[in-house]
C-alpha cells in the first residue's frame, strides 16, 4: 500500500521538488521503512532529529549505526559537538538547500522524522517574526526550572498556551521558556506567529502501519531494556564526565535527569527504568496527539 501511493506521488506532476517525509511515535519503526524505502528507489535520508545531530549520544538517542546504514546516503546526523547549540532555523536554512540538491541529483529525500518543529520548519517553510529577548524573565524562569523541574516549568506553559505546550516535550526547557515568553510578551501563542510562507516542495507524509497503542508501549519498554543493556549509563557516564559543567541543549533529553539521579544514588536501578519507560510513553503520547493534524499522511 505504501509503495503504491509513493508511484502515485512519483507520478504527480509538480514543479516543485518531491520530499517524502517518514514521521510516528518513536520506537514505531520509521528508521527501517524510511532505509526500505531509500533502498528500494536508490534514495537518500536527511534526519529530522535535534538529538541525533551531536556526536557521542548513540545509545542515549538510538542512533543508527554506520553498518545498519545500507550504504544508502545519510545527512545531518552525528555531525556536532555536545557544546554547540543547534536552532530549528540554523537546521532549516542546511535542510532547504540539501533537499534541492537531492532532488538535482534525480532522487527524492525522505526526511526521517524525530523533532517535529524540524519537519514543520520545512514542509510548511515557516517563519516565525523576531522577538526581543526579556533576559529578566529568562532569569526568573530559569530559577524556576533549577528550583522545580523542568515539568514544573510546562506545565506554567500549558496554563496559557495549551496549544504550543502539546507540541514540545517538558525537556526541552528552552523552547518551553521561548513560549510563555512570547506568551506574555504579545499575548500570542508562538503557534499563531508563525508565518506559512510560500510552499517549495511537494511533500508526501508516511507512517509505519503502527496503530496498536499497547503494541507502542511494550516496543517502548522493550526498547529502553535494551539500551540498558547496551551500556547506556556506561555511555552516559562517559559523557557527563566531559560535558556535564556546560550548558548544553542536549541536557535536556529524555532521560537525562533520572540517570543523573541514579547515579548520585538518588534512586534505584528499576525505578530508573521504570520512569524513563514512562516519560517515554507519554511523549510518544503527546507525539500521536500532536500528528493527527497533519494533512495528507498514507
Amino acid at each position: 500500500m505504501i509503495y503504491k501511493k509513493i508511484q502515485t506521488f512519483l507520478n504527480k506532476k509538480t514543479s516543485l521538488p518531491k520530499l517524502i517525509v517518514v514521521y510516528w511515535p518513536t520506537a514505531c519503526g520509521k528508521t527501517s521503512l524510511s532505509l526500505d524505502i531509500a533502498e528500494k528507489f536508490n534514495w537518500e535520508i536527511i534526519w529530522a532529529d535535534s538529538r541525533q545531530i551531536y556526536k557521542y549520544l548513540d545509545i542515549w538517542t538510538w542512533k543508527i549505526k554506520r553498518e545498519e546504514q545500507r550504504w544508502i546516503k545519510h545527512y545531518m546526523i552525528d555531525f556536532l559537538d555536545l557544546d554547540q547549540d543547534y536552532s530549528v532555523w540554523e537546521y532549516k536554512k542546511t535542510v532547504i538547500p540539501l533537499v534541492k540538491e537531492i532532488f538535482e541529483k534525480w532522487k527524492i529525500p525522505i526526511l526521517c522524522w524525530w523533532t517535529g518543529l524540524y519537519i514543520d520548519s520545512i514542509i510548511y517553510n515557516f517563519q516565525i517574526p523576531e522577538i526581543e529577548p526579556d533576559w529578566d524573565l529568562r532569569q526568573k524562569l530559569e530559577e524556576i526550572r533549577l528550583t522545580k523541574w523542568n515539568d514544573f516549568l510546562w506545565q506554567m506553559l500549558n496554563k496559557i498556551d495549551p496549544e504550543y505546550a502539546n507540541t514540545i516535550h517538558p525537556n526541552n526547557y528552552r523552547y518551553v521558556q521561548r513560549g510563555i515568553e512570547i506568551k506574555e510578551k504579545t499575548g500570542k501563542s508562538k503557534n499563531d506567529l508563525k508565518i506559512k510562507k510560500e510552499k517549495i516542495f511537494d511533500y508526501l507524509l508516511i507512517s509505519p502501519d503502527f496503530s496498536d497503542r499497547k503494541a507502542l508501549y511494550n516496543k517502548i519498554n522493550m526498547r529502553i531494556d535494551e539500551m540498558f543493556e547496551k551500556w547506556l549509563i556506561e555511555e552516559t557516564k562517559n559523557i557527563l564526565t566531559f560535558w556535564y559543567n556546560k550548558k548544553c541543549s542536549w541536557l535536556n533529553t529524555i532521560w537525562y535527569k533520572e540517570i543523573i539521579n541514579y547515579l548520585d544514588w538518588n534512586i534505584g536501578l528499576e525505578e530508573t527504568k521504570e520512569l524513563i519507560k514512562k516519560h517515554n510513553r507519554n511523549y510518544a503520547k503527546r507525539q500521536i496527539t500532536r500528528f493527527k493534524r497533519y494533512d495528507n499522511p498514507v
